[in-house]
C-alpha cells in the first residue's frame, strides 16, 4: 500500500465576517474573530491533500490566560466528531470539499471568557503530530444562549441592553428628573481589549492570574471584580472620585459624554485613573464594559438614596431653629440622587427565586469582602427584605428604603423630632425605557407600595435581621413603626409660583392652614417661621445659607392663609454647586407652645437649552451637515464656552470647539460636518460648558443608512 502524503495545513479562514454577524459581534468590526459562548462558529481549513477521516487525526487546542491548564478550564481539547456531543469544546458536522474541511467548532456555555488561541495537532496512525496555529478568537458571555447564565429571552429587551451603544443617566430630584444623554460606545474597536485590560489588572488577577481566569466563566464573579476595577480606591482602577468640587486636576464629572473617551485615557496612560468621576459616571462606564462583555445591563437612578453606614435603618438630619440645615460628621446621608447599574443574570449562588435583574454599584462607598465594590444584589432579595443574601444586600435595601428622621438642633443637642418620614427615600428609581427616550419608573421592583401592610411587614422583616431582635424591639424604632409622631396644629406648605430657571429671581408661595390638634383644637395660634435657603450638594449636604427671611403669622381656626416670598438671583449666583439645587426650609415656631414644624422645598434650576438638526439624510461615508444653536437666556455672560461632540459611529473619539464668551441675550449658531462610520440608530450628544453652567447638554437621534443604499 502506497504511503499516504503527510497532512499539512495551507491556510485557515475564520470566516469572521459571517461568525462575527451571527455572534451578535459585527458592531465590534470584522478585522477579528469575536464569539460569544453556548452557540457555533464555523471553521474551513484548507490541507495540502484531501482530508481522510479513517487515517488522518485532528486534535483542537483551545488555551486562554497565563498558564492555560484543563483542570482550571483555561485549556480545551476535542477531537473531530460527526455529532456535536452536548455542552462541551467540540468540533462537529465537518464536511469534506477537496483539499478544504469545513468545520463547526461549539463553545459550551459555561466557558471562560476571554482571549482565546486556537491551535490543531495533526497526526497521522500513531506517527508524529505537528502542531499548526490556527488564529486567535475573542469568547464573551452569551444571552442568546438559553443555557448561558446570562440569558435574555427577548430580542427588544437584548437590543436595548447588550446592543444599545447609547442612552441616558437620569438626575436632578425625583421632581424634577433630567436626563443626561450618555455615549456608551461599547462596539468601538479598541473597548472589547479594554475590557479584558481592567480584569487583568485587577488584584484577583495580580496575586494569583492563572485562577483569576479560571473563574472568568462565572458572571456573578466577573461583575464583583469590574465593579471594583471601575473606581480606584484598592487598585489601578478606571476612575478617581472626586466630591470636592475642586477639579483642577482633572475633568469635572459633570463634563463627560460617554465613556469611550475615559476607558481610553486609563488605557492610554498605563492603567492611572482618570480623574474625576461621580456615581453617574462610574455607572454609566460599568454599563460600556459589562455589555462589551455581553452581560445585559442598564444604568439605574435612585432619587432621595440613603447611604446607611451603620446600617440601623434611619438617617438622620439636623435643623436650627434659623431652618438652616446643618453640617454633621456622621457618614450617613441622603444623596439627591444615586446611581448604580443591574446585570441581569441566574444566581445559582442563591436558592431559587433570585434570578433576574441583579444590582452592582462601582461608586466606591462601602468595602465588600475587603474591597470597594458592591453586588450583585438580588433586586427580588432586597423587595422581599431577604437582606441575608449574598451580595451586599443589605446596603442596597437601606438605600431604597432607610426612614429619614429630622432633628431640631438646640444647643448642640437634638432636642425635638420635627419629622418621621417613612416614604422621603428611594422615592423614585428611574432607568430609561425600552425602545424610548423616556424614563421609567421601576420602584415597584424594589419595593411594595410605601405605607402598604407588605411594604411595613417587609421593612419589620430585614430590621430584625439587620437590627438583631433586641434593636429591632426598642421603642425608639416602635415609635419609628408607628408612622404618627404627633399632630400639629398648621399644615405649612412651600409652592413655586412659576418655573425656576437659572439666572432669573424665584418666586414661591407659603400656604398655611390652621387645623385641630390636641394640643390646641380650638382658637387662634400665632406664628414665627424663620426660612432659609442653602445650595443642595449632590451628596446630601448642603453649603452656608444664601438668603434668609422671617415670617410673623396669626391664624384663626380653620383658615388657609398664603404668604409670597422673593429669592433673588443676586442672592444664589455665585453661590450655587454646579447642581444647580436649592434647598427652601421654613421652621415654624408656634408661640403659645414653643413646638416647632419644618417645610422644605427644593429646587432645580433649569440651565438654558441648546438645539441640534441635521439638514438631509444621514449616510455611511457621506458629509452629514450639523447645527447647533444655544440662545443664553441667563441674564449674565457665559465666558469660555467649549463644546464637545460625541457619537459612537458618528464621531471618531470626540469633537473639541472653543465658542468663546456668549453674552446675555445673544444665540450662537454652529455648523459643522459629520462623516458617519457606521449605520442604524446612532445618538449625537453635545455638551456646552462655560464658568458659569458647566453642563448645557443636548442629543439628537440619527438614522444612518449603509452606504450607496436606495
Amino acid at each position: 500500500m502506497d504511503q499516504v502524503a503527510t497532512l499539512q495545513l495551507e491556510s485557515v479562514d475564520l470566516q469572521i465576517s459571517r461568525n462575527n454577524r451571527e455572534h451578535h459581534t459585527q458592531e465590534m468590526g470584522v478585522k477579528r474573530l469575536t464569539v460569544r459562548r453556548g452557540q457555533l462558529f464555523y471553521l474551513r481549513l484548507s490541507f495540502s491533500r484531501p482530508f481522510q477521516s479513517q487515517s488522518d487525526h485532528i486534535t483542537f487546542v483551545a488555551e486562554t490566560g497565563p498558564k492555560p491548564s484543563e483542570l482550571l478550564g483555561t485549556r480545551a481539547t476535542f477531537f473531530l466528531t460527526r455529532v456535536r456531543p452536548g455542552n462541551v469544546w467540540s468540533a462537529s458536522d465537518f464536511t469534506i470539499d477537496s483539499n478544504s474541511l469545513h468545520v463547526s467548532l461549539f463553545t459550551p456555555a459555561n466557558a471562560v471568557i476571554g482571549h482565546y488561541i486556537l491551535k490543531i495537532e495533526i497526526s497521522q496512525g500513531q506517527g508524529h503530530s505537528v502542531t499548526y496555529p490556527l488564529g486567535t478568537f475573542i469568547l464573551l458571555f452569551n444571552p442568546w444562549s438559553p443555557e448561558d447564565d446570562v440569558y435574555l429571552p427577548s430580542e427588544i429587551l437584548l437590543q436595548e441592553y447588550v446592543m444599545q451603544d447609547y442612552g441616558f443617566v437620569y438626575k436632578g430630584h425625583e421632581r424634577f428628573i433630567t436626563s443626561w444623554p450618555w455615549n456608551y460606545g461599547q462596539f468601538e474597536e479598541d473597548i472589547i481589549d479594554i475590557c479584558f485590560e481592567i480584569l487583568n489588572k485587577s488584584l484577583h488577577y495580580l496575586k494569583n492570574p492563572a485562577k483569576d481566569c479560571s473563574q472568568r466563566n462565572d458572571v456573578v464573579y466577573v461583575c464583583r471584580v469590574v465593579s471594583a476595577m471601575i473606581n480606584s480606591n484598592d487598585d489601578n482602577g478606571v476612575l478617581q472620585g472626586n466630591w470636592s468640587e475642586d477639579y483642577s486636576e482633572g475633568v469635572s464629572p459633570l463634563e463627560w459624554n460617554g465613556s469611550v473617551a475615559i476607558l481610553r485615557q486609563w488605557s492610554a496612560r498605563g492603567g492611572q485613573p482618570v480623574k474625576y468621576g461621580q456615581c453617574w459616571v462610574f455607572a454609566s462606564v460599568m454599563c460600556t464594559v459589562m455589555r462589551c462583555l455581553g452581560v445585559p445591563t442598564r444604568v439605574v437612578s435612585n432619587f432621595r438614596s440613603a447611604h446607611n453606614v451603620d446600617r440601623n435603618l434611619t438617617i438622620d438630619t439636623y435643623y436650627d431653629r434659623n431652618a438652616e440645615m446643618l453640617s454633621t460628621q456622621k457618614r450617613d446621608k441622603i444623596w439627591n440622587f444615586h446611581v448604580w447599574n443591574e446585570c441581569w443574570m441566574i444566581r445559582k449562588d442563591l436558592p431559587p427565586g433570585y434570578n433576574g435583574w441583579q444590582v452592582l454599584d462601582p461608586t466606591p462607598q462601602q468595602t465588600s469582602s475587603g474591597l470597594f465594590c458592591c453586588g450583585p444584589a438580588s433586586v427580588k432579595a432586597i423587595r422581599e427584605g431577604d437582606v441575608h443574601l449574598a451580595y451586599d444586600t443589605p446596603f442596597v435595601y437601606a438605600e431604597v428604603n432607610a426612614d429619614e428622621v429630622i432633628w431640631l438642633l438646640r444647643d448642640g443637642q437634638a432636642q425635638e423630632i420635627l419629622a418621621h418620614n417613612t416614604s422621603s427615600i428611594g422615592k423614585e428609581i428611574s432607568t430609561k425605557m425600552v425602545g424610548s427616550d423616556q424614563h421609567q419608573s421601576i420602584t415597584s421592583s424594589y419595593k411594595y407600595p410605601e405605607g402598604s401592610p407588605e411594604e411595613r411587614a417587609v421593612f419589620m422583616k430585614a430590621s430584625r435581621k439587620m437590627l438583631g431582635p433586641q434593636r429591632a424591639s426598642s421603642p425608639f424604632l416602635d415609635l419609628l413603626e408607628s408612622g404618627g409622631l404627633r399632630d400639629e396644629p398648621a399644615q405649612l406648605q412651600l409652592h413655586l409660583a412659576r418655573i425656576p430657571e437659572w439666572g432669573q429671581d424665584l418666586q414661591l408661595l407659603l400656604r398655611i392652614r390652621r387645623v385641630p390638634d390636641s394640643t390646641h383644637p380650638q382658637g387662634p395660634i400665632g406664628l414665627v417661621v424663620r426660612f432659609c435657603a442653602q445650595a443642595l450638594l449632590h451628596g446630601g449636604g448642603t453649603r452656608k445659607p444664601l438668603w434668609r427671611h422671617t415670617v410673623r403669622v396669626n391664624l384663626d381656626f380653620g383658615k388657609e392663609t398664603q404668604w409670597p416670598l422673593l429669592l433673588p438671583h443676586s442672592n444664589y449666583r455665585s453661590k450655587l454647586t454646579d447642581e444647580k439645587l436649592i434647598r427652601v426650609s421654613g421652621i415654624a415656631e408656634v408661640e403659645e407652645t414653643g413646638r416647632s414644624m419644618l417645610v422644605l422645598k427644593d429646587i432645580s434650576l433649569e440651565p438654558p437649552h441648546l438645539s441640534i438638526e441635521v439638514s438631509e439624510r444621514a449616510e455611511v461615508g457621506k458629509a452629514l451637515r450639523v447645527h447647533v444653536t444655544l440662545t443664553n437666556t441667563l441674564m449674565v455672560a457665559l465666558s469660555s464656552c467649549t463644546m464637545v461632540l460625541e457619537g459612537s459611529g458618528l464621531v471618531n473619539g470626540q469633537i473639541t470647539k472653543d465658542l468663546g464668551t456668549l453674552v446675555a441675550g445673544h444665540t450662537l449658531q454652529i455648523q459643522l460636518d459629520l462623516y458617519p462610520t457606521k449605520a442604524g440608530p446612532r445618538q449625537l450628544q453635545v455638551l456646552i460648558s462655560s464658568n458659569e453652567v458647566k453642563e448645557i447638554k443636548g442629543y439628537k437621534d440619527i438614522f444612518v443608512t449603509a452606504a450607496g443604499a436606495p
